[in-house]
């Protein structure tokens, strides 16, 4: 009987010495406890607890990717739409991250939620698309400034999806294919402003040598004698017409007389 229980004061005994030793990898931390009140943080490597007296939560140090569930938002201009994002963190200070909140996990996630809806519902739908990384750079600092007391470091924040309805996809084609069309207008009027331009720059140059005003004549009629037609047409100054005109009229007024 005596040797039992002494088989088992020893089993217990070295339970209790193989407990003490821990190993933490290069990226854990520990938060240890003596009787309940904050005494250190330890570690990477082999670190020795006393059983009962001493107790020790695990920090991961590593980088966490925490997708944000898609939030349901309208934006300024009153558009409703579904957004997701991802942030990206991690733990800077573990004793703060243990002792100022009760999950630092489940805090950042929910405070990375709220502070989607809030900061996206401040922008109209145009910026909501357009504008992304400006948008990640003030979720990261809103969030990165919220999480700050919490030992957490908020490296990154990325918007991933903008899910709009398909009424609202609809509208963004036709505004599309109106600045496309508006677009076209706008090139053909610069064209036609531009060759109206020239063609005054050319008659200007073309009064001022009426030698060239024959050349062009010419030249046109070259032009049109090459192409494969049985019809040609022989364009007359307006000042032979008004010549023609005069003389006629005149020759009518010596008839009556």
């Amino acid at each position: 009987m005596i040797t039992y229980s002494l088989a088992t004061i020893i089993v217990l005994v070295f339970v209790l010495i193989a407990s003490m030793f821990k190993v933490l990898r290069e990226y854990e931390r520990a938060v240890v406890f003596l009787l309940g009140r904050f005494y250190e943080v330890k570690g990477p490597g082999l670190i020795i607890i006393v059983p009962i007296v001493q107790q020790m939560v695990r920090v991961d140090l590593r980088t966490i990717v925490l997708d944000v569930p898609t939030q349901d938002l309208i934006t300024r201009d009153n558009v409703s739409v579904k957004v997701n994002a991802v942030v990206y963190f991690r733990v800077v200070d573990p004793k703060m991250a243990i002792n100022n909140v009760e999950n630092y996990l489940e805090a950042t996630s929910q405070l990375s939620q709220t502070t989607l809806r809030s900061v996206l519902g401040q922008h109209e739908l145009d910026e909501l698309l357009a504008a992304r990384e400006e948008l990640n750079r003030d979720l990261q600092t809103i969030l990165d400034q919220h999480t700050d007391n919490w030992g957490i470091k908020v490296a990154n924040v990325e918007i991933k999806h903008v899910d709009l309805d398909d009424s609202m996809v609809r509208a963004l084609a036709r505004q599309a294919e109106a600045e496309r069309s508006r677009r076209a207008k706008v090139i053909h009027a610069t064209g036609e402003l531009e060759a109206s331009e020239k063609l005054r720059e050319a008659a200007e140059v073309l009064n001022k040598s009426p030698n060239a005003l024959q050349l062009r004549y010419m030249q046109t009629l070259t032009e049109i004698a090459n192409d494969r037609t049985t019809t040609v047409v022989f364009p007359m100054p307006i000042d032979l017409v008004n010549s023609v005109t005069d003389l006629i009229k005149v020759s009518s007024g010596k008839s009556d007389n």
